[in-house]
């Protein structure tokens, strides 16, 4: 029988990402850690905190931090011309007034892994939380589209989730043979085949990539495929698949403080329901 390697996948979803950081707390209140853990978009930035083991930033951030009107809409788009301001949102909001520090992560034991997707080369690659900048950790984050390129080391970085939006494969590729996801779509979600005007907006914006249209018109499908292997992984028992078990009115860029903490709780709570699932998966009594 293969070692037991066991990976945390997570994905994005923007301010849908209460839900994971409200997983997350649990898994820190338990004292659970993996072997790798893997994080996208949104899901990056709170897999930065969990693995410093930072309860407190999870709540600050996805329930307080992320609803100031700076971040998104009509003072994002005056302040730097997109929907949403992620320069705002970690040079001032996260640095500045929250005094977020990824340096602990240079030290930390657990391996992990951001996405980020290149323009130069047309592809998501990973890297390590070990070494990241906080330039990588907002490119990470930033949507093509609502949000701007980030030259880094001279590359144009931006959301890994243009290819990738639940990291389970990149988990299988590094050997995990175990894996907790945590998702912020409910399980009967259906992500629709991208709209044309938008695929036409993609090549325009970013004519330096051929890539990133093509990758963006067949998302839908890339997402299927990532689901269905969860599932078969789960008809395995090689994996426990954590998904919200209620709606909620929170959208990727909207949402209440009060909505968000609900979310928040619901994430807490989720876990909590799978706990002897999760702990039988990871080996835990």
């Amino acid at each position: 029988m293969d070692k037991i390697k066991t990976s945390l996948v997570l994905e994005g979803g923007g301010m849908r990402g209460a839900y994971t950081a409200g997983a997350l707390t649990w898994l820190i209140d338990q004292g659970i850690s993996f072997d790798s853990s893997y994080g996208i978009s949104t899901g990056a930035l709170y897999l930065t905190n969990f693995l410093m083991k930072n309860k407190e930033n999870l709540k600050d951030f996805s329930v307080y931090g992320i609803t100031d009107k700076r971040i998104v809409g009509p003072k994002a788009i005056l302040h730097c011309g997109r929907l949403v301001d992620y320069d705002f949102l970690f040079d001032q909001i996260l640095t500045v007034e929250k005094h977020f520090d990824i340096s602990p992560l240079k030290d930390c034991k657990d391996s992990g892994y951001i996405g980020v997707y290149d323009l130069g080369v047309g592809k998501t690659y990973y890297l390590s939380t070990r070494d990241i900048s906080m330039k990588q950790l907002e490119a990470s984050t930033s949507l093509p589209i609502l949000g701007v390129i980030v030259n880094v080391e001279g590359k144009q970085l931006m959301d890994g989730g243009i290819t990738d939006m639940i990291p389970i494969r990149q988990a299988e590729k590094d050997g995990c043979n175990r894996h907790l996801i945590i998702t912020t779509k409910p399980y009967d979600y259906v992500r629709k085949p991208a709209n044309p005007f938008v695929v036409w907006l993609m090549k325009t914006m970013y004519p330096q990539c051929d890539n990133i249209s093509k990758d963006y018109s067949i998302r839908h499908l890339n997402y299927v495929d990532q689901i269905s292997f969860i599932r078969d992984l789960e008809e395995k028992n090689e994996a426990v698949y954590v998904y919200p078990s209620h709606t909620s009115n929170v959208t990727r860029l909207g949402g209440t403080t009060e909505e968000l903490n609900d979310l928040f709780n619901l994430g807490y709570s989720d876990m909590e329901a799978r706990k002897e699932k999760i702990f039988a998966l990871l080996g835990m009594k």
